[in-house]
Parts: C-alpha cells; sequence; structure tokens
C-alpha cells in the first residue's frame, strides 16, 4: 500500500487548484466533491473531477475522490461521474456504520465489472466523524476488503458530539487513540486531524509531531504550504531509520546464538523492540527511502 503521508484536499470545481496540487508532489490529492464544493456547483465539480482523473498527470501522488455522504442522496450520482476515471480511491464521508462501506463496495465492484477495471483496484478510505461512527468502528474496518484507511474529521466530530475544539486538540486524545488501535487492529492506514491554521507553521509542526507519536501514519492537509512538515512528520529520520536497521541486524544474530534478547548501545531490545524497528524500516521503504 502507498504510503500517505500527507494527503491534500481540492475542491473539485477548481481545475487551476487541482492542476496546482497535481504538481506538488504529494503523497495523495483528494479531490473533494464534499464540504469544499458549494451545493450550487456539485454538478459541475462531478465533470471537472472526471476530466481531471483522465487528462491531468498527478505524478506520484495518488488520486481520491471525497463524495458526499449517502444521505444527501448524492452519493451515488457521484460514484457514477467519478468512477469511469479510476481514481486509487474513493474516500467517503460521514461513514457512520458497516452498511455504508459495504454499499459503497457494492457500486464500486459493479463499476470495474462494467468497465473492465480489475477486481479491487479502487480502494476506500473511512471518514470517522462522528460519535456513532466511534461506536460502530471494528464493525466498519471489518466491513471491504477494498477498506485501505481511516480518517479522523476532528471537525465534525466536534460538531456531533459536542466536544469544544481547542488549538492544542487535547480534547481529541481519546478519539485519536482510538481510530489508531482500530487501524492496526485491522491493518489499515490511520490518518490524523487537520490543522486549519495553515499559516501556523509552528502549530503545525507541534500537531504533526503529536500525531506521529500517536501513531498516526499520515495527516489531512489543506494548503501547500502544509506539504513540506507534514510529510518530513510522518517519515522516519535518518537516524531512527540507521537504529532500526541496527536493532534488526542485531536481533538477526542473537536468534542464531538461541537468545530472545540482546543488548545495543546500553539498552535492551527484546521482541516489541524488534517489531518496532521493522515499523520503520517498512515505512522507510514504502517512503523510497531505502530498497
Amino acid at each position: 500500500m502507498r504510503p500517505r503521508r500527507a494527503l491534500l484536499y481540492v475542491p473539485g470545481n477548481d481545475l487551476k487548484k487541482i492542476n496546482k496540487a497535481a504538481g506538488l508532489d504529494v503523497d495523495g490529492v483528494i479531490l473533494d466533491l464534499e464540504d469544499g464544493v458549494a451545493a450550487n456547483r456539485k454538478d459541475e465539480a462531478r465533470a471537472v473531477i472526471f476530466d481531471a482523473l483522465k487528462n491531468v498527470d498527478f505524478g506520484r501522488s495518488e488520486r481520491l475522490v471525497r463524495i458526499n455522504p449517502f444521505y444527501t442522496q448524492r452519493a451515488e450520482h457521484d460514484l457514477a461521474a467519478v468512477l469511469p476515471g479510476k481514481p486509487d480511491a474513493i474516500v467517503i464521508p460521514k461513514a457512520n456504520s458497516a452498511g455504508i462501506i459495504k454499499e459503497t463496495d457494492r457500486l464500486i465492484t459493479a463499476a470495474e465489472s462494467a468497465m473492465g477495471f480489475a477486481p479491487g483496484s479502487i480502494g476506500i478510505i473511512a471518514l470517522i466523524e462522528s460519535g456513532t461512527a466511534f461506536i460502530n468502528l471494528a464493525a466498519i474496518c471489518a466491513a471491504s476488503p477494498r477498506l485501505q484507511g481511516l480518517i479522523l474529521g476532528a471537525e465534525d466530530l466536534c460538531a456531533d458530539t459536542g466536544i469544544t475544539r481547542t488549538s492544542a486538540a487535547y480534547e481529541l486524545l481519546f478519539a485519536r487513540s482510538a481510530l489508531v488501535m482500530h487501524a492496526a487492529a485491522f491493518g489499515l492506514q490511520a490518518i490524523d486531524i487537520v490543522q486549519t491554521n495553515f499559516t501556523n507553521t509552528e502549530l503545525l509542526q507541534a500537531e504533526c509531531q503529536t500525531g506521529s507519536e500517536l501513531g498516526f501514519t499520515g495527516k489531512q492537509i489543506i494548503h501547500p504550504a502544509q506539504v513540506e512538515i507534514t510529510q518530513a512528520a510522518f517519515t522516519p529520520s535518518a537516524e531512527a531509520i540507521e537504529k532500526a536497521q541496527k536493532i534488526m541486524e542485531g536481533a538477526q544474530i542473537a536468534q542464531a546464538d538461541g537468545m530472545g534478547a540482546y543488548s545495543l548501545d546500553g539498552e535492551m531490545v527484546d521482541l516489541p523492540v524488534v517489531k518496532r524497528a521493522e515499523t520503520i524500516v517498512a515505512r522507510a521503504k514504502a517512503a523510497g527511502l531505502i530498497t
């Protein structure tokens, strides 16, 4: 699965912004049909997104489309309009139940079959942004083999639950941790909250650091100025990669000598430490830093 360190939202009706985003070398561009597009421009946005999927060169950036929620009665029409462009994945907002994931899977499966696309070639990413979604999270995670990741929608979650949103985001600690735990349990990527103040780089760096420490694999962003900081925060450093490789090499030697644990630079290394090292190396390989 591709690394998704930074996912950039772009209004689906703005071809100029889509073209700019395509040249940013961001991990994924989310072509938005939901909150980023006015109600009277959504039909236009479908056509713009389809054209972009067919004709814009996104380089290595993944091409994602966020549809409208199913309760708006727009989701099926959104999918019918954009799936012929073969996006890499569909982002489902208000993914409150396993049923929503299964219905999206059904519609994608039918489209793949009708258009001759390889089965399973279009993925699903679920936006978790309500109390109901958290109650149903395990079932949501198990709903479809297409599901590749979970995104935490902080603003909608706070609106739904009455949580007071703060710049420190301490009020979201439980939700952030719960999403990471479920993602880890089901082998999914975990994408962290948006930092809406795109001019405050210090706030972004702090939020990225916290997200990385909590176990998120990437973050949503809304402005090109956020790309570099976010990608760096979710990419293992050269020092971390070197140490992880040393741990794994030492573990192989220890295993050959019949030892379950060994010492490296004055620290004990056992199986959980080795597993963390393997995760770092895997992320480094996914980011193309090592082979």
